[in-house]
């Protein structure tokens, strides 16, 4: 009777338990056959996970009082982030992976396609606490990559790094303390000052309110919907080493239930805006007032948004110059509530391009009950139907301040979404995306996407004839629960030209289970990338604008401190050029305001771009 019990999906306490269960109209049988996909797996795969034999031994480790055999409707079955930095400044992008049971690591890339356990002597276990997701980033200026740690309830944390030697807490003396139950952050400059500002999503207090001693941590509650809601934090960089809380005076506390945000200039005019994905309810898109706060403008320039989003990206999809949102909403797809049987597997596959109208999905029986259902989920989570749309969202940027939805034409419904990477992983110039899928155990296998852009304004999921599908150990993890398959599933991903071949490379974070690490094997095109360095804007240059002009095409790529769901991927800016043998045009818009015209260099390497100093004149780019 336990799955029946639980069928309610993500809460028990605004349904008749029972609802759900008995609206779905699949018929109850033998499990189906999922191990092989229709397509078959790649023969000659041009993504191969790699990740044990370059070192990266790291197990992100679930809490079995949660999961497991305990299984727990609550955000402990998020797991954990991964973050991509160039912690000791050789060149080479390092991975940190965060861990729920056990201590985060640290990887050394040591440039010759493996890495190295650094996390020791660097002080940055946290073994003491459930983390989350961490992001790095230079927020004190001074030439090195500092980290953010965000976790649930143990205490966010601030590291700063000692001349990458080490790293130390400061978080107190920052003055960025914040206790809750936190997800993703990123540091942009919200004021045009030159420092790195800290945005932090909160959720809600979705764990019961004793410690548990033995256990070493707090308990999930087993209905979490009603739980009273967070606020986001804004802490304002003063440019001492020091932060200050302005969460109430900039308005951007958000609507509670927050797991990621985006960070860009939406509406071209030199001030970063900020979009924030919603778990449950609608997103929202503030607009940057240029005084200190921000304004909802969710409705007047996206109209409705993804009722359960967990990850955000923008990226310019059809190289028109303009930068475009993606949004995956897992939570949409949670319908079917536990599934120890996979009674529900059929109507998932037949679900898996479809927008439903309501939270329950197809379940169209029991009409009156279903109804009251909605309407108590609306005023418990405060949203209005009419705001939201259940699935993911792909805005096309207009040009004109507003966005269309058009996740249908581009193809870019899935199923099970958490996270998302972008990056040109083809070279062929235009920019892709990797989703982790998926939720584990009592669930059956659902697999990751790998959405190759074709360059006709449509994505095509490859992930099978690409090699990132099926995973090299299977769909199940080795250890059974409750004598049943266990099956592995992602919770995010990041990207980075880890060996310096000019090709992307994608590392994920697993959920209880080890990462993937894929290195890229795609036909080698031409490619350029680029790393910033601010001197008038921050020194990481987060938030600027990179515009490459190719004949009649404009590419354009941002710098990210964060972003995609609990993930931080490579501040180094990477563009595949196809068959291009040179660059037409080059110019850098910074996020002090200044738009410089860089000469272009030669392709297939690594350019450093220094912002001009308005007093001499432009910097020369450097090898």
């Amino acid at each position: 009777m336990r799955d029946r019990q639980q069928r309610v999906w993500l809460t028990v306490e605004v349904v008749a338990l029972a609802v759900l269960a008995a609206a779905c109209g699949c018929s109850r049988g033998p499990a189906p056959a999922i191990d092989t996909p229709a397509t078959g797996q790649a023969a000659d795969p041009l993504f191969r996970d790699v990740a044990a034999e370059a070192g990266l031994d790291f197990e992100m480790k679930f809490l079995p009082d949660e999961q497991g055999e305990t299984f727990k409707i609550n955000l402990y079955d998020h797991g954990c982030g991964v973050a991509v930095g160039d912690y000791n400044g050789d060149g080479y992008d390092d991975i940190y992976f965060l861990n729920q049971l056990g201590p985060n690591a640290l990887y050394r890339n040591k440039g010759n396609g493996t890495f190295e356990d650094v996390t020791a002597e660097m002080n940055l276990a946290l073994d003491d606490r459930i983390c989350v997701g961490g992001t790095f980033a230079d927020y004190d200026n001074d030439g090195d990559q500092d980290l953010y740690v965000t976790s649930t309830r143990g205490g966010n944390v601030l590291f700063r790094n000692e001349d990458n030697r080490r790293f130390q807490d400061v978080t107190k003396e920052a003055g960025v303390e914040l206790v809750g139950h936190s997800q993703a952050s990123v540091f942009f400059d919200y004021d045009r000052d030159g420092l790195l500002d800290l945005y932090v999503a909160q959720t809600a207090e979705w764990t019961v309110g004793s410690f548990d001693e033995q256990a070493g941590y707090f308990p999930g509650k087993s209905g979490i919907l009603s739980s009273p809601r967070e606020t986001n934090r804004l802490f304002h960089n003063q440019g001492n080493g020091t932060f200050v809380d302005v969460t109430e005076r900039s308005q951007l506390g958000g609507r509670g239930w927050c797991g990621d945000m985006a960070v860009f200039d939406y509406d071209h005019d030199g001030w970063i805006d900020v979009l924030v994905a919603c778990m449950f309810g609608r997103a929202q898109l503030y607009r940057n007032q240029h005084d200190g706060t921000f304004r909802d403008v969710t409705l007047d320039v996206l109209g409705k948004t993804p009722w359960g989003g967990t990850g955000v990206k923008v990226f310019d999809f059809d190289n028109d110059g303009r930068l475009d949102i993606y949004i995956v909403d897992m939570h949409s797809d949670m319908w079917m509530g536990l599934d120890y049987d996979n009674t529900y597997f059929e109507a998932a596959v037949q679900s898996e391009k479809i927008k439903f109208e309501y939270s329950y999905g197809p379940n169209t029986s029991a009409p009156e009950q279903l109804a009251k259902f909605e309407q108590e989920l609306e005023d418990t989570l405060d949203y209005r139907h009419e705001e939201v749309l259940f699935g993911n969202a792909f805005y096309h940027n207009l040009g004109n301040g507003t966005f269309v939805e058009v996740s249908a034409e581009t193809n870019t419904e899935t199923f099970w979404p958490w996270g998302l990477a972008t990056g040109d992983f083809d070279n062929d110039g235009w920019v892709d995306a990797y989703i982790t899928s998926g939720m584990g155990y009592p669930f059956y296998y659902w697999h990751n996407y790998l959405m190759m852009n074709t360059g006709t304004g449509r994505f095509e999921d490859r992930s099978f004839s690409l090699g990132i599908e099926p995973p090299v150990g299977g769909n199940y993890l080795p250890e059974m629960i409750n004598d049943t398959k266990s099956s592995r599933s992602s919770r995010c991903a990041a990207t980075a030209d880890f060996n310096h071949d000019g090709r992307l490379e994608i590392v994920v974070n697993n959920f209880n289970a080890g990462p993937y690490y894929y290195r890229n094997e795609t036909r080698k095109n031409n490619f350029v990338a680029f790393r910033l360095q601010g001197t008038q804007s921050n020194r990481d240059a987060i938030g600027a604008l990179v515009k490459l002009r190719l004949g009649d095409t404009t590419l354009v790529r941002q710098i990210h401190s964060a972003g995609g769901y609990l993930s931080c991927s490579s501040k180094t800016v990477h563009f595949g050029l196809g068959s291009h043998a040179a660059i037409d045009e080059l110019t850098v818009v910074w996020p002090s305001g200044i738009t410089q015209v860089v000469e272009p260099p030669a392709i297939n390497q690594v350019t450093q771009i220094v912002e001009e100093d308005t007093a001499t004149g432009n910097v020369p780019s450097k090898r």
